[in-house]
């Protein structure tokens, strides 16, 4: 267990406070042992309070990019399908857990990805339960994309009492599943927008822990996408199969005569060499002797 740095100035004001009234105290009305007692006793629970919603636990993260992992401490209030309308503009699942004062206030991612999309907003300061907190209230929006496509918008939503949201992520960011994102101090709630097709492992009233449980398994890209567009089996007639099938096989036959023709142009034409039959050799001819040349007679003699 270790403090988290958000809460070092919260809780440097709670002590200078408490030094200060009990000193007061301790000065202008030293014979009232009993204010004394009460003042010592507030003190202790004001101390326990900041530290106990400061405290950032330790503990071990089991990731795995099929499922989505609760990004904060707290009860899940929210089960639905609703439209995302500010950055996915599609329908999804919206689940939303709400944080009490006591919770652990640490954001963390619930899936590892690229983060797509961030803004923060400035808003109203509706109790966190509100249904209109989600779209009024101050607020963040991240996007974070994981390697298969699959997109889950999730949101910091500030409350009556959480005045101030912190987050740690700006587009473009890896980010790896279960680390911290943010913080939000004295209570609010977090949505997410999960795609359709998602397999829901919560019910609401549910009370979650933040990195370690499981809210959902995701769909694939392919699936998240035919279930957000239209139904993932479509009905087929009997009418429909037969009138496809003459196109059916017309395409066919064009596919075959491409195949071959592709198969004719990729291979070298088929040479059949035949052995040649040696013919036997006849013999050869004999030069003719050459007959010897007559003798000259010089010109101007006469024999």
């Amino acid at each position: 267990m270790t403090f988290h740095k958000e809460g070092y100035t919260s809780l440097a004001i709670t002590v200078l406070f408490i030094f200060v009234l009990n000193a007061l105290i301790q000065f202008y009305l030293p014979q009232a042992h009993a204010l004394k007692w009460i003042v010592y006793i507030l003190s202790f629970l004001l101390f326990v309070i900041i530290v106990q919603f400061f405290r950032s636990p330790f503990f071990d993260i089991t990731t795995d990019e099929t499922t989505v992992l609760c990004p904060a401490d707290g009860k899940v209030v929210v089960i639905e399908e609703a439209d995302e309308t500010e950055y996915l503009k599609d329908k999804r699942i919206q689940l939303s857990v709400f944080m009490s004062p006591v919770n652990v206030h640490v954001n963390r991612n619930p899936i590892a990805g690229v983060v797509s999309y961030f803004k923060y907003h400035k808003g109203k300061y509706l109790v966190a339960w509100h249904p209109k907190s989600s779209t009024e209230n101050e607020r963040t929006t991240v996007v974070v994309q994981n390697r298969e496509g699959v997109s889950v918008l999730f949101r910091q939503i500030a409350g009556a009492l959480a005045r101030r949201i912190v987050w740690y992520v700006k587009e473009g960011d890896i980010v790896e599943q279960g680390q911290q994102f943010g913080f939000i101090k004295f209570g609010s709630r977090v949505d997410l927008f999960l795609p359709l097709g998602s397999k829901i492992l919560v019910n609401i009233g549910d009370v979650v822990k933040g990195g370690r449980t499981v809210l959902a398994e995701l769909p694939s890209a392919l699936t998240a996408v035919t279930t957000a567009e239209e139904p993932a089996i479509k009905p087929v007639s009997i009418e429909s199969l037969t009138a496809s099938a003459p196109i059916a096989e017309q395409i066919a036959e064009e596919e075959l005569t491409i195949i071959e023709n592709e198969a004719h142009q990729g291979e070298l034409p088929l040479v059949i060499d035949h052995p040649k039959v040696e013919e036997p050799k006849k013999p050869a001819k004999k030069a003719a002797p050459k007959k010897p040349a007559a003798a000259k007679t010089p010109k101007g003699k006469k024999e």
